[in-house]
């Protein structure tokens, strides 16, 4: 009878070992594929990633299946997998969207925010001010993630919502750009701009949202365009696509 709960032990064991195992390579592999030492076109072997995490094969296919998933990595035609290339050529069109995206969100919540959802977007902002004074360059992508994405919803707009949400998180390595080109030491008055935000949406002023909402998007594009052009005369490629 013991040996039958020892038995039974370890099978519902072995899942969660698993489990974790996923989750431990999910997490190392995206940190660093966000801030970009695993850069746009690196490839990524199941067998030498299973190596390196000390894991048989299923748990890292899972990982890579959710990365995969988030937009991360791709799978060439031969079936090989790498880390999914910065498609730059498209990128005006994206900022293009994510300009409006930040107005229209921004201008609404300015209409349509609730005081109990204030209390978030004022969280969020000390959020992303306490990540900008530790130079958490990752934790500055992610709570500006949500600081947005609490303002979208602050606005009421479920479809304004999923589609800036998207645009924010297709855009993690891009706005990884951003904060690089600043040493991962953001200047205080990029951080005010949230500040400034949040202070109009919470005052109700849609037209001071929205001018405040195009000028944030607006530097961030020109920094981004800025060091995207450095590098370039740099010779640095951050495609991932072969020459």
């Amino acid at each position: 009878m013991a040996k039958k709960r020892v038995a039974e032990t370890e099978e519902l064991a072995e899942p969660r070992k698993r489990g974790h195992g996923a989750q431990t390579v999910y997490e190392k592999l995206r940190r660093s594929i966000l801030d970009l030492s695993l850069p746009p076109g690196s490839p990524l072997d199941e067998m030498r990633l299973s190596e390196e995490f000390n894991l048989s094969r299923s748990p890292i296919r899972e990982a890579m299946v959710r990365l995969a998933a988030e937009g991360l990595l791709t799978t060439l035609p031969n079936r090989n997998t790498i880390v999914a290339p910065i498609d730059f050529v498209n990128l005006p069109v994206y900022f293009e969207a994510l300009t409006l995206m930040y107005r229209v969100t921004t201008r609404s919540a300015a209409v349509h925010r609730r005081p109990e959802q204030m209390g978030r977007i004022r969280a969020l902002e000390a959020a992303y001010a306490d990540a900008v004074e530790r130079r958490d360059a990752l934790g500055m992508i992610a709570t500006n993630r949500e600081f947005h994405v609490a303002v979208a919803e602050a606005g009421g707009n479920v479809y304004f919502t999923q589609l800036f949400a998207r645009l924010l998180d297709e855009g993690r390595r891009v706005l990884r750009l951003y904060y690089q080109s600043f040493d991962d030491d953001l200047p205080r008055r990029y951080v005010d701009e949230h500040s400034d935000m949040a202070a109009a949406i919470e005052a109700g002023d849609a037209d001071r949202a929205d001018q405040l909402a195009a000028a944030h998007a607006a530097q961030i594009v020109r920094q981004i365009q800025a060091y995207m052009a450095r590098d370039t005369v740099s010779g640095i490629d951050l495609s991932g696509k072969a020459k």
